[in-house]
């Protein structure tokens, strides 16, 4: 009889799952036909970091126009902003896009520490695309990938077992809060060629509002998403919110097992 290394449902386990999550965003580009796998989860993040930048418009006050997503990952937001704004609306505006990412995978990794929030979060993130699509996406990449991988979510979310839902929104979560590392180089570059045009970056434009030199914001940007991602991991890994699950838990999609000693 087979006995468990990791039992189901304990923290060795979910700092397991959440390593995996980890390993695979980091090392499959590296790995031959990685780059076309992960691809459409590159264009997710940068769906998440667009949406940032108008979901913060909107609640500023100000217009968000339309979203475009090229297909060499980047992307560009557009939004207008009224005459009269604070330049801390600008500023404002400028960091949503790079915080939006982490803070959107920071809720992920916390729904899946909670079973009746796993299906629920991928519906919703699915439901969210689709609407983005309709009403700001105007870009043959964002029409041709994001529908996609909405349709793949509402799958998952509706007839996979229940560890491959658990997974895929700690696979997301992990996706999203580490795009701070794809884009550390543009954090730190005070312009930037996006489709095709030069343009002030996300903390060019923050300078240009607030004076700071951009650096100094990237840096404010990095550690204000390094301490949201800490504070959900720290949520997420909680021995006594895990020992709380109901004691029949779903097959483990990291099954660790060895033979009991004779």
């Amino acid at each position: 009889m087979l006995g468990s290394m990791v039992e189901p449902g304990s923290q060795g386990e979910a700092v397991g799952r959440l390593f995996l999550a980890a390993i695979i965003v980091l090392f499959l580009p590296a790995l031959p036909g990685g780059t076309y796998l992960i691809y459409p989860f590159v264009i997710l993040t940068t769906w998440f970091h667009e949406m940032g930048h108008g979901l913060t418009a909107l609640a500023m006050g100000q217009n968000f126009i339309q979203l475009q997503i090229f297909a060499n990952g980047s992307g560009v937001a557009e939004s207008r902003i009224a005459g009269d704004a604070s330049p801390f609306v600008s500023a404002a505006i400028a960091a949503g896009g790079p915080l939006a990412p982490v803070m959107a995978g920071c809720a992920l990794i916390i729904a899946s520490a909670h079973r009746k929030a796993w299906r629920a979060a991928l519906w919703i993130t699915a439901i969210a695309i689709l609407a983005s699509v309709i009403a700001y996406v105007r870009s043959p990449t964002g029409y041709a990938v994001l529908p996609l991988l909405a349709v793949l979510l509402v799958g998952i979310a509706w007839r996979a077992p229940a560890g491959v839902t658990r997974f895929t929104l700690q696979f997301l979560g992990v996706l999203a809060s580490l795009s701070m590392l794809r884009d550390f180089n543009y954090l730190f570059t005070e312009e930037a060629v996006i489709g095709g045009q030069r343009m002030l970056s996300d903390t060019g434009q923050i300078e240009e509002a607030l004076f700071l030199p951009h650096w100094f914001w990237a840096g404010v940007i990095l550690l204000i998403s390094g301490a949201m991602l800490l504070a959900s991991l720290k949520y997420a890994l909680n021995e006594k919110r895990l020992r709380g699950l109901p004691t029949k838990r779903p097959a483990n999609i990291l099954q660790f097992r060895q033979k009991p000693p004779r």
